[in-house]
């Protein structure tokens, strides 16, 4: 029961890494497409633009890392 607590608490841990990783480069791909596209930086289509093309990138990523888990586990 111990290691379990161990290992959870190493998960959120990570997981609260992984979100100020995020963060940051939600911050830079932000500043990047404001330095690429001047006149749609504040723009609402621009910003749902952003939106999607990061979402679709986790999805991929997501979808990618779940393959490669169910793979990794059934050898």
């Amino acid at each position: 029961m111990r290691t379990r607590a161990k290992n959870q608490a190493l998960g959120y841990i990570v997981a609260a890494f992984g979100l100020v990783a995020g963060l940051a480069w939600n911050d830079a791909i932000k500043s990047l497409i404001e330095y690429l596209f001047p006149l749609a930086q504040n723009t609402l289509l621009a910003k749902f633009g952003y939106a999607v093309l990061i979402t679709a990138v986790v999805v991929t990523i997501t979808i990618y890392l779940g393959t490669w888990l169910k793979d990794e586990k059934s050898q």
